[in-house]
């Protein structure tokens, strides 16, 4: 059985592939993907995943936006924020806006599956 489900939000096709690959290799199910905010928050609403890791800059609507969104529909929300490196203000910001945490791009396995694992509270 799936550890819990997660959504991958991320406007890059190879990163939103790579990720998937990282989580289903660690058990994680992946109920749904979105490539901008806008599309995240709806797709929240629909499949309602344990967790979501969103890109912060992306078209349309970033990830912060979404998540001020999605932690407004649902104050239970999981969100952890994937940044490139040296969006630290952009990271400081999300934090605040109630991000329960955030991994950098390029991915590390480890890093990824350990900060889901801590803001899920999975041993």
């Amino acid at each position: 059985m799936a550890l819990a489900k997660i959504m991958i939000v991320d406007d890059s096709r190879t990163s939103r592939k790579l990720m998937r690959t990282i989580l289903e290799k660690n058990d994680f199910e992946v109920v749904c993907e979105a490539t901008n905010g806008e599309e995240a928050f709806l797709k929240y609403k629909e499949f309602k995943p344990d967790a979501v890791t969103m890109d912060i800059t992306m078209p349309k609507m970033d990830g912060i936006e979404a998540l001020s969104l999605i932690r407004k529909d649902d104050s239970e929300a999981r969100v952890i924020m994937v940044s490139a490196a040296g969006q630290r203000e952009k990271m400081v910001d999300a934090l605040k806006r109630g991000a329960d945490d955030f991994v950098t791009k390029p991915f590390e396995e480890e890093k990824v599956i350990h900060t889901l694992k801590d803001v899920l509270k999975l041993g």
